[in-house]
């Protein structure tokens, strides 16, 4: 039987990057007591008076057709939230979508197509590639310097750019690096984009988990980027409510109007209950996202003090999010081969670099999304095999 070239493209791009995740899930169903430091799951609920409004709303009857641009309700508090960054916002800067992955989809559908080049820094979030690779574009990679902490550089982008690259997907707050861009970076990289005619697609999921002594900054809300740049962000990071699927792209009228038919021919609408939720999560101020911020803080504290005297793990202190990186080459292992160890060994769960990107692949990355105690115990045994296996190499 035949099928369509998509199928290829996407063959090598899908949950094989989470084997280790997955690998670890089936041993711990199976009984064995696995710490699991691996995908970005919220270790708290979400606040309760976002899921009585979901239940509230389908006993209302709020489970019927939605329209292809979004629920009066959301649409509204987006306005609100985001004229508080920029003016001349309206509901039509907006399309709501089941999720930030979702948008990010129809987004970059909307952009790119066969011949056209999308410019992502790497190390990268594991889903990117497979993103750019579904329209037919090819992924252009631009290092993100270690010793730079990450962060993307204006010249590193322009030295990247070829005839063919058409888009610029950034991520800041940086998965999985931590890194936050700042508000000159952000004016160095719009003006690369400017020159050379760039989209920019900003996912700014991580926007509420910025730790402190740093300062959230954004394309979007620079006027000169405004015809230029769209936001893909959802609640599932913020509100911790990942599972409920609600995200929205921002952008350009013009932008929005021309995707409007992309998005109704694969979605037609979201589901207007958790729309109701999502719109109750955006017009009020919850906690959840101040206690994540200060627990992932504090916990990537505790990762930076266990390896503090180590010559054998480098952790890279984070500026935001919910992950941490460990560079593990000094052992003598990558971060593949260090995790299958990791889970064979010690039974502790992590994500090899190597998910991320070539620029990652001596890291590894830890989730914060585990309580201290369990995350002492995780450093312990990580530093107790980085020590075994640096003997048996000498």
């Amino acid at each position: 039987m035949r099928y369509a070239s998509i199928t290829d493209r996407l063959a090598h791009l899908g949950s094989g990057r989470w084997a280790v995740h997955t690998t670890a899930r089936r041993m711990k169903a199976a009984g064995e007591d696995i710490i699991e430091l691996t995908i970005g799951e919220p270790d708290v609920a979400p606040d309760k008076a976002l899921l009585d409004e979901a239940t509230r709303a389908m006993h209302a009857g709020r489970t019927r057709y939605s329209n292809g641009r979004g629920e009066p309700g959301v649409l509204k508090a987006l306005v609100e939230k985001y004229s508080k960054r920029r003016s001349g916002i309206t509901e039509r800067n907006f399309l709501c979508f089941p999720g930030t992955q979702t948008a990010l989809s129809v987004v970059m559908a909307g952009l790119v197509e066969k011949g056209d080049g999308v410019l992502v820094g790497d190390p990268l979030y594991a889903t990117y590639e497979g993103v750019v690779a579904a329209t037919g574009a090819h992924l252009i990679p631009v290092p993100l310097r270690p010793e730079k902490k990450f962060h993307l550089q204006a010249e590193d982008l322009a030295r990247a750019i070829t005839p063919e690259a058409r888009v610029l997907l950034l991520n800041t707050p940086h998965n999985p690096t931590g890194a936050v861009l700042t508000s000159d970076e952000i004016a160095a990289i719009g003006e690369i984009c400017r020159k050379h005619d760039l989209w920019i697609i900003s996912d700014e999921v991580y926007e509420q988990l910025i730790f402190d002594g740093t300062t959230f900054a954004s394309p979007f809300d620079r006027q000169e980027l405004a015809e230029r740049t769209i936001v893909v962000s959802s609640i599932s990071k913020s509100h911790a409510a990942p599972g409920f699927r609600s995200g929205w792209a921002a952008g350009p009228e013009e932008f929005c109007e021309r995707l409007l038919p992309v998005s109704e021919t694969m979605l037609f609408g979201v589901q207007p209950f958790i729309a109701d939720m999502t719109a109750l999560a955006l017009s009020q101020h919850f906690d959840t996202a101040d206690v994540m911020r200060q627990n992932y803080a504090r916990r990537s504290s505790i990762v930076e003090r266990a390896f503090a005297g180590s010559n054998l793990i480098k952790p890279m202190a984070p500026e935001g999010g919910m992950f941490i990186l460990l560079d593990v080459t000094a052992t003598g292992l990558g971060g593949e081969e260090f995790a299958w160890q990791l889970l064979n060994e010690e039974k502790v769960a992590v994500m090899p670099g190597s998910s991320f990107g070539a620029q990652a692949a001596g890291f590894l990355r830890i989730s914060l999304t585990v309580p201290e105690d369990v995350l002492e115990v995780a450093m312990g045994r990580i530093a107790d095999l980085a020590g075994r296996v640096a003997q048996d190499k000498r």
